[in-house]
């Protein structure tokens, strides 16, 4: 496609989003670990009309099977520039110059889907989401369990009070990470906190608010010759409660035994896996809600739609039907902040 079709092309597309059409997306970068499923998944709604992919890394060139195949190849100018665009799903492998791509994207007007973790400055992330706002425009952030049923129901009963008081949050989020990828994260002092943990960090505070305080264990704990932070732990202290996440890089099933668990004075409610089927055991001393006194166990189906439909759903209907986001800047920021602060990386 030459610039001059693509600017017919996206013209004829403005003229249909004005009139409340379909959503023009593009993605800048690929290299996220996130980002094919985030292809797929805006490829498959209706709600979407694909503009084009931007590949700033020379690493990210197309493979066997790559499911950007067939996508429009266009330049950062372009996607910048072009009206019609109206949301920008930033998914580089580089996180501090993601960034920059958003802080491009919103002053020119765009929304944005802002993969994790978003940099490692916590004054100018402040700065991007004030600038959003005061142009009327969201970033979404991407942290991938936000919709995950299981954990939503384990969310609900902590905060609908049929765990009574809640005094301790658990979950964890083992993988393991080979060589290319500990060789990129260990640039970052929170290593695999940073990279993975925010996750989890995200599901806390939302839960439980800004903690009175947060500490890290940043541990290496591997033979291999880099200096990746790969077995960490996060304690977040709350009036009465506290948070604890852990993360490591070992397991060779890690994704078998993650978990998240929610106790309070009257009962716990635990998810295991992430994956599904996910299961859901409640633990009550007195039935509460829908739940019944004693053990018992709920297996959770995969929800409908591909992956991250439905964080693309919540973007579709802020940007056609003026809703708020479920989650405020204010509660992104306090992630964020909590999660550098763990890592030992505010400042940087």
């Amino acid at each position: 496609m030459t610039r001059r079709t693509f600017s017919a092309a996206a013209a004829g597309a403005a003229a249909l989003s004005a009139a409340g059409g379909r959503i023009r997306v593009a993605m800048i970068g690929t290299g996220h670990g996130h980002a094919f499923s985030k292809i797929k998944a805006l490829r498959s709604m209706p709600e979407y009309d694909l503009a084009g992919v931007h590949r700033p890394d020379s690493r990210d060139e197309p493979k066997d099977g790559d499911p950007l195949r067939g996508v429009r190849w266009l330049s950062l100018d372009e996607i910048i520039g072009d009206s019609s665009v109206e949301l920008v799903a930033i998914e580089s492998a580089d996180v501090d110059q993601n960034l920059v791509f958003a802080e491009k994207c919103v002053r020119a007007g765009k929304f944005v889907h802002f993969d994790k973790p978003p940099g490692a400055d916590l004054e100018r992330l402040r700065r991007l989401l004030a600038d959003a706002a005061g142009r009327k425009r969201v970033v979404q952030m991407g942290y991938q369990w936000r919709y995950h049923p299981a954990m939503q129901m384990a969310i609900e009963a902590a905060r609908k009070g049929w765990l009574g008081q809640v005094y301790r949050f658990r979950a964890s989020i083992d993988k393991l990470i080979l060589p290319d990828e500990r060789r990129h994260l260990a640039k970052f002092r929170g290593g695999t906190m940073f990279s993975e943990g925010c996750h989890l960090i995200d599901r806390a505070v939302d839960l439980l608010g800004k903690p009175k305080r947060a500490a890290g264990f940043l541990r290496h704990d591997s033979t291999l010759p880099d200096t990746l932070a790969d077995n960490n732990v996060a304690l977040l202290e709350y009036d009465g409660a506290l948070a604890e996440i852990s993360m490591a890089s070992f397991h060779p099933h890690g994704a078998r035994y993650r978990f998240l668990e929610i106790l309070g004075t009257n009962g716990s409610a635990r998810m295991q896996p992430y994956t599904f089927p996910s299961q859901l055991s409640v633990d009550l001393g007195e039935a509460r809600g829908p739940y019944k006194a004693g053990g018992q166990k709920i297996e959770v189906p995969a929800p409908s739609g591909l992956t991250y439909t439905h964080d693309f759903a919540e973007m579709a209907g802020v940007i056609r039907r003026g809703e708020k986001p479920n989650w405020s800047p204010e509660h992104d920021l306090m992630t964020h902040e909590t999660l550098l602060r763990i890592c030992g990386m505010l400042g940087s």
